[in-house]
């Protein structure tokens, strides 16, 4: 896969979410929601979803689990994606010539 496949994946899964998502909420989800709920003091516990998954993603880039994922499943980076370029692309590794004889030890 290629970063091009990501950023489609990518615009993909975003047209495919609503904006509105119905979750059905198992007995200790709910218990734990409501927890928040009450120690945050929020009006709708929606919000304290919202927060959980910015906390979810943030964690997941910070850890490095992010660009394993994306790495295993596109063969790129977080970053990668971010700039819109891939590290061989970034560093002009492609343009380098090949390491043959005549060429070995020439920059």
């Amino acid at each position: 896969m290629s970063l091009d496949e990501l950023t489609a994946e990518v615009t993909a899964q975003y047209s495919a979410i609503d904006d509105e998502i119905e979750v059905g909420l198992d007995r200790e989800t709910k218990n734990e929601l409501a927890m928040l709920a009450a120690a945050f003091d929020v009006d709708e516990p929606a919000e304290l979803l919202v927060r959980g998954v910015h906390l979810l993603y943030r964690q997941t880039v910070d850890t490095g689990d992010l660009d394993f994922h994306l790495r295993s499943g596109f063969d790129v980076t977080y970053d990668e994606y971010l700039s819109g370029m891939s590290y061989a692309e970034m560093t002009g590794e492609s343009t380098l010539p090949s390491l043959d004889e005549s060429n070995r030890y020439r920059m």
